[in-house]
């Protein structure tokens, strides 16, 4: 029996020593650091407690409302402004009534050669075959054609015998006559911009680069404004550089709005977009400038002829003005023949007539054409077309 309950106290005593061990192990284990004392700025703010003493307030002066500024609307308030965009200055360019009887001094200083020649002709004694054949020859100097100056020759022999008695008046007044009858005072010279039934006018304007071509649409331009007509142009030279540019600069000094493409882009698309723009803005006029290269006659062809019938998915053409440079005399009607072979020609511009002693010519296009010259170019300036008018180009011819 002692010796079980020595067991019992052995086994307790051991247990206790392995205990004690066990529990003085854990007590030395180094505890781990404590948290950071710097304070989290996201955590949201600790709540005060019961009993917790408030801060104590500031004394800081404080405004009344009356004190306190408050915007009544007086205060000015800046506002910044859009840059300026400088508009050019639309110009108001000269009434066309009566613009080639201003011109005709310019005109008969040119023209007056032939009229006086052919006075001084005719007030000889003796009206011989030499007499006749200097005259022959002095109309065709002036590129007035073979056909129209035997016409003219014939009906003043005719004229002179029956007259008999030749004062300077007398041939003044007969010699304008057959001038008159020579030129044609019978054709309908305006240039068609009112189409019956629906705006706006579409004018199609056809010659070969250096006649003035784009100078002599930006002029037409001016004149239709002048009559006061709204207008757009059509930038349809798509292929000389400076075209469009140059016909813009002559659309914004009347007001006129400017339809162009890219370089070297396709000119009947311009010409549809141009009549499409004229007829949303309601426009008056549609001006469309064309391509005047002749390199080769079928690649013309192909492209006005392109421009026509796009064009006239819109609305029929109501003009197609033809640019000749009354300089090149007799040169001008081959170009003449090509661009009526490609479209149907409805009337002539005759550029640079205050330049050259050859106004036969205006004879000679209409006889070869069977279209009326329209418009003359008397200059440079900017009002310097003029549209024709027998009367007054023939009292050039003969001067005073």
């Amino acid at each position: 029996m002692e010796i079980v309950i020595l067991a019992v106290v052995i086994a307790v005593v051991v247990l206790g020593a392995l205990g004690g061990l066990i529990v003085g192990g854990r007590r030395r284990k180094p505890l781990p650091p404590p948290p950071p004392t710097t304070p989290d700025i996201t955590a949201p703010p600790a709540e005060p407690h019961v009993g917790d003493e408030a801060e104590t307030p500031r004394d800081e002066p404080r405004r009344t409302i009356e004190e306190v500024d408050l915007p009544d609307g007086s205060a000015p308030v800046a506002v910044e402004e859009p840059p300026s965009i400088e508009v050019p200055e639309i110009e108001v360019p000269e009434p066309t009534a009566g613009r080639l009887v201003r011109l005709r001094a310019r005109l008969s200083r040119s023209q007056n050669a032939l009229g006086k020649g052919l006075l001084t002709l005719l007030s000889r004694e003796h009206l011989d075959e030499d007499t006749w054949e200097e005259i022959e020859d002095t109309l065709l100097t002036a590129d007035v054609g073979v056909l129209p100056t035997q016409e003219l020759v014939e009906s003043l022999r005719e004229r002179v015998k029956v007259l008999g008695t030749r004062t300077p008046a007398e041939l003044r007044g007969l010699l304008r006559e057959e001038l008159l009858k020579l030129v044609g005072t019978d054709f309908d010279r305006t240039v068609k911009t009112e189409p019956e039934t629906s705006k706006p006018g579409i004018v199609m304007v056809v010659g070969v680069n250096g006649t003035g071509k784009t100078t002599t649409t930006g002029k037409l331009a001016r004149v239709l404004v002048a009559d006061g007509r709204s207008v757009v142009l059509g930038a349809a030279d798509t292929f000389r550089a400076a075209a469009a540019d140059q016909l813009q600069t002559w659309g914004e000094r009347v007001g006129a709005y400017t339809v162009r493409g890219p370089e070297a882009g396709d000119p009947a698309s311009v010409a549809f977009d141009a009549v499409k723009e004229g007829k949303e803005m309601g426009a008056d006029v549609v001006l469309i400038d064309t391509a005047g290269r002749l390199h080769t006659k079928t690649g013309l062809m192909d492209e006005l002829g392109k421009v026509k019938r796009v064009v006239e998915k819109h609305a029929p053409l109501d003009e197609v003005l033809l640019v000749l440079d009354a300089t090149t005399g007799q040169n001008g009607l081959v170009q003449a023949r090509v661009f009526a072979e490609v479209v149907d020609i409805t009337g002539i511009v005759l550029t640079k007539l205050d330049g050259t002693a050859k106004g036969g010519i205006v004879v000679a296009v209409q006889r070869e054409l069977g279209v009326p010259v329209k418009l003359v170019g008397l200059g440079e300036g900017a009002d310097d077309l003029a549209p024709f008018e027998p009367e007054a180009f023939v009292d050039a011819l003969i001067g005073e």
